[in-house]
C-alpha cells in the first residue's frame, strides 16, 4: 500500500463512506503478507517511498509471480530486476500488462496514474557493452517517477565525447556513472559536476578487469571527491540511490521550480 492509497482509504473513512470493518480488513495485510517461502512488504513504499522491489535470479517463476500477485492485488506497480524469460512469462499469467526489458532483465508492471517525472537523473555510460546495467539503472529511476536522460558510449578513451554534453551533466541533480574496463568514468564525471555521482562498476573487460573488480577497486581509490560506489553491474542499486537523492532535491525546489523543468523537458521532447 502506497501513502495515495492509505490516504484515500482514511479520507473514506473520516467521510463515513468506509466502515471501521472494511477498513480493518484493508489494512490486515500491513506490513506484510507471508506466503510460505516470501514474505512481501506491503509496508515498504510508506517507509521508503517505492514499494518493493524483487530480485528474481534464484526463484522459481511460480515463486516471483506469486509474489507479483500478492504486489499487484495490494498495489499498482511491481519492479522485479534479473529476470528471466521464463519468470517474465509466468508474471503475465497473472499481469497481462506486464513489460519485459530482455537487455536490463527487468520486469515492470506499472498501474498508476501518469505522473510528472521529478527532477533530473542522468544515467551515463562507458561503453555499448555496458548498456545492460545502465538500463537497469535508467529504466528502474524512470519507474521510481524521476526523468532520466541517458548518455551512453561517452567513456573515456574519447573524452570529448562526454565534454559535448557538459550542459546535460550539470543540469542534473544526480548522475550514475557506469563503466567497466578500468572504470576511470566515474572519477572524470565527478571532477566536472555540483552534484553527487553514483559509480556503478561493469563486469566488462579483459581478464586483468577480474569481474569487474579492477573497476570496482578504481573507483574506491577514486581521488574526486561526491562519489559513491555501488557494487558490480549493480545498475538497480544506483538507481535507488540516485532516485532518493533526486525525489529529496525536487521536493526543496517546491512546486513552482518543478513546473519549470517539466515545461523545459516538455519542450525538448
Amino acid at each position: 500500500m502506497d501513502p495515495k492509497t492509505l490516504r484515500e482509504l482514511l479520507e473514506s473513512v473520516a467521510m463515513g463512506d468506509t466502515g471501521i470493518e472494511a477498513a480493518l480488513e484493508h489494512l490486515a495485510d500491513l506490513p506484510f503478507a507471508d506466503l510460505g517461502d516470501a514474505k512481501v512488504d506491503h509496508h515498504r513504499a510508506l517507509r521508503c517511498g517505492f514499494a518493493e522491489v524483487v530480485f528474481c535470479e534464484g526463484k522459481t517463476p511460480a515463486q516471483v509471480r506469486s509474489i507479483a500477485r500478492e504486489m499487484l492485488d495490494h498495489g499498482e506497480v511491481f519492479l522485479g530486476t534479473r529476470a528471466s524469460a521464463a519468470h517474465f512469462q509466468s508474471v503475465a499469467q497473472v499481469a497481462f500488462d506486464a513489460r519485459y526489458f530482455e537487455e536490463s532483465r527487468l520486469i515492470v508492471v506499472d498501474r498508476r496514474e501518469v505522473r510528472p517525472a521529478l527532477g533530473h537523473i542522468v544515467v551515463a555510460s562507458g561503453g555499448t557493452a555496458d548498456h545492460p546495467v545502465s538500463e537497469e539503472a535508467a529504466i528502474s529511476a524512470e519507474v521510481m517517477g524521476n526523468r532520466v536522460t541517458r548518455l551512453y558510449d561517452v567513456g573515456v578513451a574519447g573524452v570529448h565525447r562526454l565534454l559535448a554534453h557538459a550542459d546535460v551533466l550539470r543540469d542534473a541533480n544526480v548522475i550514475v556513472a557506469v563503466a567497466g574496463m578500468e572504470g576511470a568514468l566515474p572519477s572524470l564525471i565527478t571532477g566536472i559536476v555540483k552534484c553527487p555521482v553514483v559509480a556503478v562498476p561493469t563486469s566488462v573487460g579483459y581478464g586483468a578487469n577480474l569481474g569487474g573488480i579492477a573497476a570496482l577497486l578504481g573507483m574506491l581509490n577514486s581521488c574526486a571527491s561526491g562519489m559513491g560506489v555501488v557494487n558490480i553491474d549493480n545498475g538497480f542499486g544506483a538507481a535507488a540511490l540516485a532516485s532518493r537523492i533526486n525525489q529529496l532535491v525536487a521536493a526543496q525546489a517546491g512546486p513552482e521550480t518543478q513546473a519549470e523543468v517539466e515545461a523545459e523537458a516538455g519542450e525538448g521532447a
